[in-house]
């Protein structure tokens, strides 16, 4: 194996780029935007100890000391609240993932925008920006990406991580589909300033918080901080609701129309929500509809592979989709790595890595719309049983640590092939 293509420099596909390159792998990514800072997307993650472990795998050691020195300010627990603002429950960061000594088995709140930079960092002349993929074929048995500008390039593995509305994906596996799970999201960032703080309470400017009511909806807000103060802190808030309390492509209104929308949604919740959505600048409010991957029968390995979205696309419930993807990247980079050292066939690298993906990654698409329909849930005999027994969880840890530590654990603990420390000087 001497060259790897990957289609989409997103978050996943930088990740493997880094990895590779950093096992002595030359790679290439293609991406259709024409420039690095055209995308925007300034928003918060949170890095599970699954998305550390691989980061770590991956970078190269300045670019691993540059997320922790960039991520944010740990803390806040995850609160589940009413539309009124009351507290049922706050679960604790040490219940959702236990304090370890090992950085790369902690979870980090970062900004996107800033993790995708420490990601291009290093990678140089090797990502060709404004570059859409079209389709690929082969050339002597080796997988060639054509470009919309007429451009082509070949190499011994083309690897889709272009996101859910893949290309490469659609044409290699067409029976891999995505279903649409009747959801919408509207997200909103309020900048987490001194003015803003005076109104916002306490509960919201830290860590998570999950707001839900009667009606088929709720509320997930996220604050970023800094460790070091650099006026650019936020509150990350997504609203999400059954598509039928929206009108039809909700997606192609703009920030002032859905703002409007959402404060008759929800005329009834705590004035503080109401301010928080009235304040919100309308350039950063957008809705999209949630779409998850069908789990697709196995397919036979080839030289073309998938990672992240392009596979197991999934709806944000849960925070896996970034964390999965970086999970992919770290077995991806494992398994090619060990192809051109000669330890196993090309062909048996990436079977192996698309079993092992397919299992872990739609267990996250699984969870991610089990989250989803219990934050839609709005049977009332449902929603009253639920409520009480969180109020029962605030009066006692173990009730806390018992209903939600697993349900954290589960999706980031280490897997098998992940318990092996590897680094570019030692085989796994």
């Amino acid at each position: 194996m001497n060259d790897v293509i990957i289609i989409g420099g997103g978050i996943g596909g930088l990740a493997l780029a880094q990895g590779l390159r950093r096992h002595g792998v030359a790679v290439a990514v293609y991406e259709r935007d024409a420039h690095r800072d055209d995308r925007l997307d300034r928003y918060r993650l949170a890095i599970n100890p699954a998305g550390s472990r691989s980061l770590r795998a991956c970078l190269p050691d300045p670019q691993w000391q540059a997320f922790l020195d960039t991520a944010g300010r740990p803390g806040g627990g995850f609160g589940f609240l009413g539309t009124d603002l009351r507290e049922w429950v706050v679960v604790e960061d040490e219940i959702m993932y236990p304090d370890i000594s090992d950085p790369a088995e902690r979870s980090y709140p970062v900004d996107r925008h800033t993790l995708r930079g420490i990601l291009l960092d290093g990678l140089g002349d090797a990502v060709h920006y404004g570059r859409t993929f079209e389709r690929y074929d082969f050339t002597a048995g080796r997988p060639t990406a054509h470009f919309t500008d007429g451009t082509s390039a070949t190499g011994d593995v083309l690897v889709g991580a272009d996101g859910i509305n893949s290309r490469l994906r659609a044409q290699y596996l067409p029976g891999a589909v995505r279903s649409d799970t009747h959801a919408v999201g509207v997200g909103l960032k309020i900048p987490l300033t001194s003015d803003t703080r005076t109104w916002l309470p306490t509960r919201l400017g830290h860590g998570m918080n999950l707001v839900s009511g009667a009606a088929p909806c709720f509320l997930f807000t996220s604050a970023f901080q800094r460790r070091q103060p650099a006026g650019d802190d936020y509150l990350l808030c997504a609203f999400v609701a059954r598509n039928d309390l929206f009108p039809a492509h909700p997606e192609r209104l703009d920030g002032a129309r859905l703002k409007a929308h959402l404060a008759g949604l929800i005329a009834g919740w705590h004035p503080a929500l109401q301010q928080l959505v009235d304040r919100c600048p309308a350039s950063d409010v957008s809705a999209f509809p949630f779409l998850a991957s069908d789990r697709p029968a196995p397919w036979k390995p080839s030289r073309i592979t998938v990672l992240g979205d392009a596979v197991h696309g999934m709806p944000p419930t849960g925070g896996n989709g970034a964390n999965t993807a970086l999970r992919d990247a770290a077995l991806l980079t494992r398994q090619l790595s060990r192809a051109a050292r000669g330890e196993l066939s090309l062909l048996d690298a990436i079977g192996d890595y698309e079993s092992e993906m397919r299992e872990y990654g739609f267990h996250a698409v699984d969870l991610a719309l089990r989250t989803l329909r219990q934050g839609l849930l709005s049977n009332p005999v449902e929603m009253f049983c639920s409520r009480t027994w969180f109020r029962f969880c605030s009066m006692a840890a173990p009730l806390r640590r018992m209903t939600f530590g697993q349900s954290w654990a589960e999706v980031s603990a280490p897997r098998a092939w992940e318990r092996a420390v590897t680094t570019p000087n030692q085989r796994p």
